[in-house]
């Protein structure tokens, strides 16, 4: 669970009859603490990643311009192929080897074909893969760094590799048989599948969702890319139109003339807990002088795993906390961010910012163990807590970004109603995981009242009664049929 924001570059230091000078233009690496943040009240939560922030000093006049930080790069790579050249293209691709995609597949050639992945142009080659899985970074021609923590890499079989034998383009085919892009000029390289899983999660122990899914049963060889899609990737569920691309957000709070933008990332519902940080993070962003404020509400909308809440539930339990004014509409953004999660802690929370950057972040707020989870064979959580902002703070290639822990909400028994934990009186404060949520809903047990609207707790409510009676269904379908 992870919360966003994206403040408006410092665009003049100046007196009061002075001409307005423009930051924007600055090389971010030059000058990555020149943002409106980093003199706001919030400064003394700012992990440094220099101790000369704690001496800078910043003229009281200021005016700040409403644009959205650059993409790495410099360029969103949109890999869209354009109207005029599409049957050429299909054409050409027909008669190209064919590389069968699985679902968590074209999950990434959504994500890269939107440019969340700037600048990787397509599947990973082996020299980016190398970069990627041992330095969480790419470095560009112009030498400077990037954050690349999660190997984006598309695995083939022995028989699909002979298959393409010396061919340089290759067809990619959706799982339901559909071509829906190419790759060019491809490279084919090991896939050695044990380094790649301990490297990015840390362990090779049997249980990770994301590893039995879609790794493990992969093929041996990797074949990376320059990636071409002959039409938006499209999941035709009925949610497509919240799946917003990084270019079509930065559009959206341009017309909606934000001048400050900050999204909130998770894949559970939303509980009352957390509207209490989003809308105490715009209090404060109203406090610090910006004008119009806009959330994103921005859940992730890929592969998660077997327990977790379905995308189609979560995302009406969405719409109920705003039709109860739990969130404000006319502030709020709802979006879908089309990855896959891996639940790989510290090492997946970079790929989690990194990829808002491309959407128009420049600071990211995290909390207790982004992107973990249990251990899949022993009780206790596979990562330290604290390690995902600690390594957010030092990650390279992520200087535009600053971090922000926020603080932490919990279900105060005595108000009765979420509030920000005091530890002066922790014995009166209930913490409810995500895990708990799912249980109070799935045994029917109703959560104390306060910790989430009823409406969008009686969405989650009908789900699990669903679920059971299907298995109910299902139980006296096999007693028939034992019969």
């Amino acid at each position: 669970m992870s919360l966003l924001i994206r403040s408006s570059y410092v665009s003049q230091f100046h007196t009061r009859n002075s001409k307005p000078s423009s930051f924007s233009d600055q090389t971010p690496s030059k000058s990555p603490f020149f943002s409106s943040f980093n003199h706001n009240p919030l400064i003394n939560l700012v992990y440094k990643r220099n101790p000369r922030m704690q001496s800078l000093s910043f003229p009281s006049s200021m005016t700040v311009k409403s644009s959205l930080i650059d993409p790495d790069g410099g360029e969103l790579m949109e890999l869209v192929v354009p109207d005029s050249e599409i049957e050429l293209k299909k054409k050409e691709a027909e008669s190209m080897p064919k590389v069968k995609l699985t679902k968590i597949d074209l999950e990434w050639v959504h994500v890269i074909s939107e440019g969340w992945a700037s600048p990787l142009k397509g599947f990973m080659r082996e020299d980016e893969y190398l970069q990627s899985l041992h330095f969480n970074s790419l470095r560009l021609k112009d030498g400077s760094l990037v954050n690349m923590s999660l190997p984006i890499v598309l695995a083939i079989d022995d028989q699909t590799k002979e298959q393409i034998g010396v061919s340089k383009n290759v067809a990619l085919v959706s799982p339901q048989g559909d071509i829906v892009g190419s790759l060019r000029s491809v490279e084919i390289y090991k896939h050695n599948k044990e380094e790649r899983i301990a490297r990015t999660w840390g362990t090779t122990s049997p249980g990770l969702p994301y590893v039995e899914e879609h790794i493990t049963p992969s093929g041996n060889w990797l074949i990376g890319g320059d990636l071409e899609v002959f039409k938006p990737v499209k999941y035709n569920d009925g949610l497509d139109h919240y799946r917003l691309s990084p270019k079509q957000l930065r559009k959206e709070f341009d017309n909606r003339k934000a001048d400050a933008v900050f999204a909130f990332q998770l894949r559970n519902p939303v509980h009352n807990g957390h509207a209490l940080l989003m809308n105490d993070t715009r209090k404060r962003l109203l406090e610090m002088g910006y004008k119009n404020p806009v959330l994103l509400l921005h859940p992730l909308g890929g592969f998660t795993k077997a327990d977790d809440v379905p995308l189609y539930v979560r995302m009406e339990q969405h719409s109920k906390v705003l039709e109860d004014g739990v969130l404000d509409p006319e502030t709020t953004i709802v979006s879908i961010f089309p990855s896959p999660m891996h639940y790989a802690g510290p090492t997946e929370v970079q790929w989690h910012a990194k990829a808002r950057i491309n959407a128009g972040a420049n600071f990211y707020i995290v909390g207790r163990d982004p992107a973990g989870m249990g251990h899949p064979t022993e009780k206790r959580d596979l990562y330290d807590p604290d390690h995902g902002k600690k390594v957010l703070s030092m990650a390279p290639g992520l200087e535009k970004l600053n971090i922000l822990p926020f603080r932490v909400a919990a279900y105060d028994t005595v108000e009765k109603k979420m509030a920000f934990f005091d530890p002066t009186r922790a014995k009166e404060f209930l913490f409810i995981s995500g895990t708990k949520m799912r249980t109070y809903a799935r045994t029917g047990e109703s959560p104390p009242d306060g910790f989430m609207c009823p409406s969008g707790w009686n969405v989650l409510v009908k789900y699990y009664e669903s679920l059971q009676e299907s298995d109910d269904s299902s139980k006296q379908q096999q007693t028939v049929v034992s019969a």
